[in-house]
């Protein structure tokens, strides 16, 4: 059994959070080049300058590359081998993020639901947490700003749509998006579970390298023809128009009831920043 001390969850989730906000990864930025290489429409070739001249600003000076620095989004995977000592693994989480917000004069986005009072420091984070084999803990962090968060939906397809009508409804959703979401976007996919659970690996697929397809070829197939179907929508980026809306679609799936078909798309904007270290 290994020891480790949540005061270094902490500590490590407080570097990560700022290197999030500031770096864009270099896979995201990677695949904006090629988007403005392939692009011919004038304003939509600017706005991928402006982009890419953010994001070297935003690493050059240290400063967020929006200003909405998002609601903080951590997954964790947990060794079963591994013993968490030192106190309370949420606190220490949320400690993190409150010391990072602060630290990196990161906008505190988080309010009550209802009276709409800020809580002050971005806390408290969303945490999923995962018991896996081994001895090592794994924070993935993504700060998930709302613009894009607001143009999510969920879909209970009946269970004969197939593989066209969850394509249809992804689709849908970026199409009533239009350039709200800040495009071009990144298409993150839940199928199947329940409704919460397609919620979870629609933000989890957030995480996935921009170049690496579903290791399910039937899932990278469909995840391919959705991304040239959202691209010949004409929105482009900003929604001013030109080849790319999307940078890529990610789908993860769950075997789900023979009576359902949880279909959840949450939205990305072309600032898909996240974070992943092993401790």
């Amino acid at each position: 059994m290994r020891e480790v001390n949540v005061e270094l969850v902490r500590s490590t989730l407080e570097d990560m959070i700022i290197e999030a906000a500031t770096l864009l990864p270099e896979d995201v930025l990677c695949r904006i080049e090629e988007a403005r290489a392939l692009e011919d429409h004038p304003l939509a070739c600017i706005m991928l300058d402006q982009i890419l001249d953010n994001a070297a600003i935003a690493a050059d000076k240290g400063w967020p590359l929006c200003q909405d620095t998002g609601m903080a989004v951590v997954f964790m995977e947990i060794g079963q081998d591994v013993h968490l000592v030192g106190g309370s693994i949420d606190e220490a989480i949320n400690e993190g993020v409150a010391r990072a917000y602060l630290k990196g004069c990161l906008r505190k986005s988080v309010a009550d639901p209802l009276t709409r009072q800020n809580t002050g420091d971005n806390t408290p984070a969303i945490i999923h947490y995962q018991i896996v084999p081994g001895d090592n803990v794994t924070i993935n962090f993504a700060p998930k700003g709302f613009g894009s968060e607001n143009m999510s939906r969920s879909w209970m397809l009946n269970p004969t749509a197939g593989l066209s009508g969850i394509a249809d409804a992804i689709v849908e959703t970026v199409r009533l998006a239009g350039g709200k979401p800040c495009p071009p976007v990144v298409v993150g996919v839940g199928i199947g579970g329940t409704l919460e659970k397609a919620a979870i690996l629609a933000k989890h697929s957030l995480l996935r390298h921009l170049a690496e397809p579903s290791a399910d070829t039937t899932i990278a197939q469909l995840e391919n023809d959705v991304l040239g179907r959202i691209n010949e929508l004409g929105i482009g980026v900003q929604g001013v128009g030109g080849r790319t809306t999307a940078l890529a679609v990610h789908i993860e799936t769950f075997p789900t009831h023979i009576a359902g078909l949880p279909v959840v798309v949450n939205i990305q904007c072309h600032s898909a920043r996240h974070a992943t270290r092993i401790i």
